[in-house]
Order: structure tokens, then sequence, then C-alpha cells
């Protein structure tokens, strides 16, 4: 990772090289099990890690599972929807400096998302404000649904005109990555000194079996079923998906970006898209799919009656307690692991494109070959014993 230090952290650098070692700072990360939380819990901690060396706390609802126990971060369990779990666990914290908010909640309607989500991150900050005097940055990560609208107003409203740019007003519709914003906006009004920035990728590729939007773990466990039942890998989607371009955004390369705009001067009090800067198809990685889990697999065939991915799995939770069984893995369920609604949702048509130009010009300069970012997340789950 050495590169992107020099590379895209130039100013965090020269700033420190003129100071002589910096003093420690202190991360938060509040859903550390999640798919860029585990990033930031394996990213922080490394020794050249600007900003650091870092103390890092990760915080997530459920006990620390086995795939993320080897970080060096003190764990702590918390539901942050809960207040006073909340004031109990986190305001004790006080060395705290800089908070990576990298989780959400999921509820039927935007309206309550918007609730629940604006509940959890307000709790962290009525811990922190009062009782972290050091506290000096807040890190959100959203995403391009900042632009489309959430997943209720899909095909509802007209999204904005692509490329994504980051000023682009907002839509008229509920949206909880306004509410988490505003939120953010408004603590930074209260403590001086106190900065922000926004974070929205694309389709993350990265590696966590506790994610709500888990794209490839989910793709993989598809696979891994089809090979078990000595199915073709099928492709669950439109053929303008299969066929066009497509873009993705890296676990590892958005825990960077957010680092970046934590300590550099010129990422604070900005939003940034974060996407791996290149474009593949679906078409291509699908090979790659099948030939990772060694199954048979058909391209898209419009003369194929068209079933949602959900409906093909919704009945195969006992056929994954038997992979998991018959292969020594670690023990999950598959409504734990496999987010099969989120992924057929990325197949139903043409891909929208953000723009990176805001980024470089600020100074961040991270990539990714979403290709081998793929190949390497698979390569990850199947290390950690998540799929065979």
């Amino acid at each position: 990772m050495s590169w992107w230090w020099k590379g895209a952290l130039g100013a965090a650098l020269k700033k420190s090289e003129d100071n002589g070692k910096s003093p420690q700072n202190v991360g938060l990360i509040i859903g550390v099990t999640g798919i860029v939380g585990n990033s930031l819990g394996e990213i922080l901690p490394v020794s050249d890690t600007p900003g650091g060396p870092w103390k890092v706390y990760g915080v997530a609802r459920r006990p620390r599972p086995a795939w993320n126990a080897d970080h060096p971060i003190e764990y702590v369990q918390c539901d942050v929807s809960d207040s006073k779990d909340t004031q109990s666990k986190i305001s004790p914290l006080t060395d705290v400096t800089h908070i990576f908010w990298v989780t959400w909640a999921n509820r039927p309607t935007e309206a309550e998302c918007c609730e629940i989500n604006g509940t959890m991150f307000q709790n962290v900050l009525d811990a922190l404000l009062p009782n972290a005097p050091n506290l000096t940055h807040i890190s959100i990560q959203t995403g391009l649904k900042h632009y489309i609208g959430p997943f209720e107003s899909f095909g509802k409203i007209k999204p904005h005109e692509t490329p994504f740019i980051e000023d682009t007003p907002r839509l008229d519709v509920p949206n909880f990555y306004y509410t988490l914003e505003d939120l953010a906006l408004e603590a930074c009004k209260k403590k001086q000194g106190l900065t922000w920035s926004v974070h929205r990728p694309a389709v993350i590729f990265g590696f966590s079996p506790h994610s709500l939007m888990n794209m490839v773990g989910t793709l993989g466990i598809y696979a891994a079923i089809c090979k078990h039942e000595n199915v073709p890998l099928t492709y669950p989607g439109t053929k303008a998906a299969w066929n066009c371009y497509s873009i993705a955004s890296d676990a590892d390369l958005i825990a960077e970006q957010e680092i970046w705009s934590s300590v550099d001067p010129n990422g604070k009090n900005e939003a940034f898209n974060c996407s791996n800067g290149d474009v593949f198809k679906w078409k291509h990685l699908w090979k790659i799919l099948a030939d990772k889990f060694e199954v048979e697999y058909e391209e898209f065939d419009e003369n194929q009656e068209y079933v949602s991915l959900s409906d093909r799995m919704k009945d195969k939770g006992p056929v994954w307690d038997e992979i998991v069984k018959k292969n020594n893995l670690l023990p999950t369920k598959l409504e734990e692991v496999a987010t099969f609604w989120f992924a057929e949702l990325q197949f139903l048509g043409e891909c929208m494109f953000d723009s990176m130009n805001k980024s470089k010009e600020h100074g961040f300069f991270g990539f990714r070959n979403s290709q081998n970012s793929f190949i390497s997340v698979i390569d990850k789950m199947k290390a950690h014993k998540i799929v065979p």
C-alpha cells in the first residue's frame, strides 16, 4: 500500500515530515465488521498509515467474529441504535480523534431508514462530542444513491444525469444519506475545529460476511450452490446489465480515501465520489466467477424466462447448511451471508457512472483494477472458509 501513501497523501506526509512525528490519532470505526469497516480495521493499524501510529476502536452490534479477530484493534460490542448502550460503551472513549461512520440499518421505508440511521449517528455524536476533547474529524460513508434516490424510489423518480458529480443538488425525496450529512454538519458547527468528509462509493467489492450489501460474497454463495446442485451458473439479469460497462468500488480503496480525507487538509469539509477508476462488464466477470468455483456457466440468454436471484435462492437455506457441513466452513446461515435482493438490483439495467475528477483534483489518486478486486475478494472468502 505504500505507493498510495506517497502519491495520494503527499500533503499529509509533507506535514508529517515538517513537524516531526505526529501525535497518535485514535480512530473509532462504527461498523467494523461491515464491508468497509473491516478494511479500515486492517489498514488503520498498519505502521505506515498516514496520521499514525493509530490507536483503533472498532464498534459492532454482534460479538466479534473469528474472521475479524486478527485485526489489532480494541473491539467494542455496542448497539448504537440504543442510546443507553451507546452512552455506556462509547462515552468512555475520551481519546477518540476521528470517527469513521461505515454502518447502516435497513428498514421497509426510506422515512424509517432516515429515522433509525439518524438516531444511530446522533447517539454516537451525543456520546462523543461532550467527552472527546480532541475529536477532530467525522468521516461518513454513503453512496451513489445520493444521486439516484433510495431503493423505494427506483423507477419512480428521474435520477441525475451521469456522470455524477459531488455538487449536484439533492433529489426531492427522503434519503437517509442526506440525514447523516445534515447531522455531521450540525455537529461541526458545535465544536470548533471539527471537520467532516462524505464518501460516495458505487457497488462495493469487499470482504465481510456481515454486510447488508455484499455483492461479491452473494455471487460466490450463488456459485457454490449451483456447483453443489450440479447445475450451470446462469446469469440472473438483463441483457443491458450483461453487456454494458459497469463500475465498482474496492473496499480497501474506500478505506484509503476515508483515511486520506481525515488527515489531509485538502480532503476536509468535502464530499467525494469513490470508485475504482476503471470499467468492467459482468459478462467477463461471470466466467471468472464460474472458474473460481469450478462450475459450468451459461451466458445471458434472452430466450430464457427471467427469474430473480431472490426467487431462485428463496428455499436454499438447507442446501447452504449442507454445503457448510460438507466443506467444514465457518458456520453461517444463508440469510446472514447472502443479500440476493441487492445483487439482483445490479443486474436490472445499465450502470450509472460517477466522476472521480474532484477526488484527484484534491489530491487522492488511488485506484483499483476491478477484475483483480473481484478475484481478491473471492480468494479471501475462501481463505476464511466462508465459501468452499
